[in-house]
């Protein structure tokens, strides 16, 4: 059994081994393989950008001047197959940064046998030439590595005995004296020149004055013949336009008119649509509420009516009901009363003239009270007689009295009673 093994696009991995002593590889970047356990090996190489930087110190140019220069290189791993499995057979198994210095000490060494065949001048001058010839000459021996340059540039070139900085002071002193010789030729030039076209200018001027006033006078010809051209047309115009005016404001008006007159059509019939509103809402609010409400107050006076009638007729009927019971209770009592009087009379009839006197006597005390009645509200009774023994003939006299309404009230003498003789006899 085996594994199955997988690289990114900037990774290649190196299959080695296999049955029956195979001695075939198998180089695979961006993509899989399959590896057999025990005897396949598995190895895997970087293919990213290696950034290198160069630097050689104090190395004699073709003049003797000792230089310092750095530089930038960007190498990779070359991915063709054969220069990818030169590169494997003497990187494999190295970290990148082996890889680096191997491929940059190469570079340095490249770059200290360039700078001794070549002038200050020609290296600080054009730099780019200097570095496009230090790749050329490298590629191959890097190549051979399978290691590909990418780019190569000059970082930075100097000196420690001012070499470079005396070159730009001379180039600097002739370019200022090229500078001032340059300007004086030129300010001379300038004020031949400048003369000239004064003078030239001039010419031109007073020909152009002339042509000037030639020109302005025609012109004010022709502005004043234009003018009266333009002020007759202006006069036409305005009549035409006022004229064409006074039409579009009567125009105006008339459709004004027209307007006021559809509005008011229109006001009148909100007008009549408002007061029909209006109508309706007095008979929604008022009128139909009066109906309501008159037909409710008749309605509870025919009620009222009904219920007066109603209890005038329970009044009547209890009047009745009563008058009669009262009439029967009279009658019953009438009738019995009658009876007791039938009875009484019977009675009286029997017993004869006793038993009439006996009722008498036992009636007596009652109307004596009744009689005296008033009297029991006086406090003092005082009788006036000129006579002597006033009071007891008074009283006498009363006593006399009485037989005769007691006769007068219930019919019985009571004169013929003993006791009641004696008594008005002793009198008389």
């Amino acid at each position: 059994m085996g594994n199955c093994h997988t690289v990114g696009p900037n990774e290649a991995l190196v299959v080695s081994g296999g049955c029956c002593g195979s001695d075939v590889k198998q180089y695979v970047y961006g993509g899989w393989a399959w590896a057999w356990w025990c005897i396949t090996d598995t190895q895997r190489i970087s293919l990213e950008i290696m950034t290198l930087q160069p630097r050689c110190e104090d190395v004699e140019t073709a003049e003797g001047v000792a230089l310092t220069v750095t530089g930038v290189a960007q190498v990779k791993i070359m991915t063709e197959k054969e220069l990818l499995a030169v590169a494997c057979e003497q990187f494999l198994g190295k970290n990148v940064q082996d890889v680096k210095n191997v491929v940059l000490q190469t570079l340095e060494g490249h770059l200290r046998s360039i700078l001794g065949t070549l002038t200050v001048e020609q290296i600080y001058q054009d730099r780019d030439q200097f570095a496009k010839l230090v790749r050329e000459v490298a590629a191959p021996d890097v190549g051979r590595m399978g290691i590909e340059i990418l780019s190569f540039t000059i970082k930075d070139v100097y000196d420690k005995v001012d070499y470079l900085s005396s070159l730009g002071k001379t180039q600097t002193a002739a370019v200022r004296r090229d500078a001032d010789i340059g300007v004086a030729e030129a300010e001379r030039d300038a004020g031949i020149r400048e003369a000239q076209c004064k003078k030239e200018m001039l010419d031109v001027k007073f020909m152009a004055d002339t042509k000037i006033a030639e020109s302005r006078r025609a012109f004010e010809l022709q502005k004043a013949a234009f003018s009266e051209e333009v002020n007759i047309k202006t006069a036409e115009a305005q009549l035409a336009y006022e004229l064409q005016s006074a039409r579009e404001q009567q125009k105006i008006r008339q459709e004004e008119i027209e307007i006021e007159v559809v509005q008011r059509k229109k006001q009148i019939d909100v007008e009549e649509k408002e007061i029909i509103r209006m109508e309706k809402e007095l008979i929604a609010t008022v009128k139909r509420p009066a109906e309501a409400e008159a037909y409710r107050i008749q309605q509870i006076a025919e009620g009222e009516k009904v219920k007066q009638v109603l209890l005038a007729q329970a009044e009547a009927e209890k009047i009745r009901k009563i008058g009669e019971a009262e009439a029967f209770v009279i009658e019953a009592i009438g009738m019995a009363e009658a009876e007791r009087m039938k009875l009484k009379a019977v009675a009286l009839q029997k017993y004869g003239e006793a038993a009439q006197l006996a009722l008498v006597l036992d009636a007596l005390p009652e109307i004596a009270a009744k009689v005296a009645a008033p009297l029991s509200k006086v406090d003092e009774i005082v009788i006036l007689s000129g006579e002597s023994n006033t009071t007891v003939s008074e009283v006498n006299r009363l006593l006399a009295e009485i037989p005769a309404s007691v006769r007068a009230i219930t019919g019985v003498d009571l004169t013929k009673i003993p006791l009641i003789q004696k008594a008005t006899g002793a009198q008389a």
